[in-house]
């Protein structure tokens, strides 16, 4: 199940004013969260759906918002109250089941297999999550049901809010084919332009697609883009105990990122970290995980599990960047992050014949030496070349 709050911030802000005695609900009236105009121009993060339907958008900036809504109100954002309401959301979901997997502060996705035996029927139990949700903490929720992640994700973005959607394998042709091929999830503006372009305009028709032809245009991302439009994910839940047994880095960037080259100038820095945090506590990692922030708030990421466990930062930069270009959708990025899990104590390593092993020995050891370094002189006594502007 993929468990979504219906517009979080707005929404988290209102329940918030309304038990402190303030009157009106303000989703009910024309408002937005605006953020900080020093840091991000003054953008719309969050709109009520009366101010959706007069055309204001996530994003765009609060003057734009303003010429649309004569009578708009503007509350400033409050992430100590949005991390106090995901605390609570998270916790009575953990009341049923520790296997969560949280994208952001407002979205979750749970393994129900592991627990239907105790509470029986999927659908009849998502409604009563939703309602015990709404009638404890005040907000609603999307729940969207299926046989993967993906299709739960494209379940509960149908019709909002406060509904329970589902999509399961044999749902896939009937509910999911006829969607405008910008409805993928994964399938950013660049790429659904392409697509157009090539006549592919619904989810269908890239499931129906030649991937010989496609390969033209989007090369080793091809067969990833026809699974998701099948409705094929086999990407599993990753719960709260795996995640922290991590090291992790993230960085929100003051202005939106538009390439991979932006993108792989914050990533390698954020590498650096975690990779020498790994070499300082002497462990090894054996799963990288990147994450994305696009410019509209959602979040997504990517995983890889390694043969073998390394510390070594080549080689997770490397792998990162193989990741960001795989999750990619062509979104302006506003955050980056990057995970190391599975840590293990020592260094196991199954060597392939077209592997030089003293090249990794002696990268291990350039990595030593630079640590040291940067321990005594500070982080930036030494840079990679590639990471100098000429």
């Amino acid at each position: 199940m993929h468990i979504d709050v219906n517009n979080a911030f707005l929404s988290w802000t209102a329940v918030d004013l309304l038990n402190k005695g303030y009157k009106i609900d303000i989703r009910n009236i024309e408002s937005i969260i605006g953020g900080d105009e020093t840091q991000r121009r003054g953008i719309v993060l969050a709109k009520s759906m009366v101010a959706k339907s007069k055309g204001v958008k996530t994003a765009e900036t609060i003057r734009d918002a303003k010429r649309k809504c004569n009578n708009l109100k503007i509350f400033p954002p409050n992430h100590k109250l949005y991390e106090e309401m995901s605390n609570k959301l998270f916790n009575l979901i953990s009341n049923y089941t520790p296997d969560i997997e949280k994208l952001s502060v407002d979205e979750c996705f749970i393994d129900y297999t592991k627990v239907r035996n105790l509470y029986g029927d999927p659908i009849k139990f998502a409604y009563k999550l939703k309602n015990e949700i709404k009638n404890i903490l005040g907000f609603t929720v999307n729940i969207g049901i299926a046989n993967n992640k993906l299709c739960a994700k494209m379940a509960s973005d149908f019709l909002k809010p406060d509904r329970v959607h589902t999509l399961f394998k044999e749902e896939v042709k009937l509910k999911m084919y006829p969607l405008p091929i910008e409805e993928l999830y994964g399938v950013g503006r660049s790429s659904s332009k392409k697509l157009r372009e090539l006549n592919i305009n619904t989810v269908g028709d890239l499931a129906n697609a030649n991937p010989k032809i496609l390969y033209k245009y989007f090369k080793n991302q091809t067969e990833k883009l026809i699974n998701s439009a099948k409705g094929i994910d086999d990407s599993i839940i990753v719960s709260k105990k795996q995640e922290c047994e991590c090291i992790s880095n993230s960085t929100t960037t003051s202005y939106n990122l538009n390439s991979l080259e932006e993108i792989y100038k914050f990533l390698y820095p954020l590498v650096e970290n975690v990779s020498m945090t790994l070499r300082k506590n002497n462990k090894y990692s054996s799963l990288v995980s990147v994450m994305l922030k696009d410019k509209n708030f959602k979040t997504s990421s990517h995983q890889r599990k390694l043969k073998n466990p390394t510390s070594n930062t080549d080689a997770i930069y490397n792998i990162s960047k193989e990741l960001v270009k795989e999750l990619w959708n062509e979104e302006g990025i506003r955050l980056v992050g990057v995970s190391l899990g599975k840590l293990s104590n020592f260094q196991t390593h199954q060597i392939s014949l077209f592997e030089d092993v003293k090249i990794v020995e002696n990268n291990n050891e350039l990595d030593k030496v630079v640590d040291k370094l940067k321990n005594i002189y500070g982080n930036n006594i030494i840079k990679k070349a590639s990471q100098i502007k000429k």
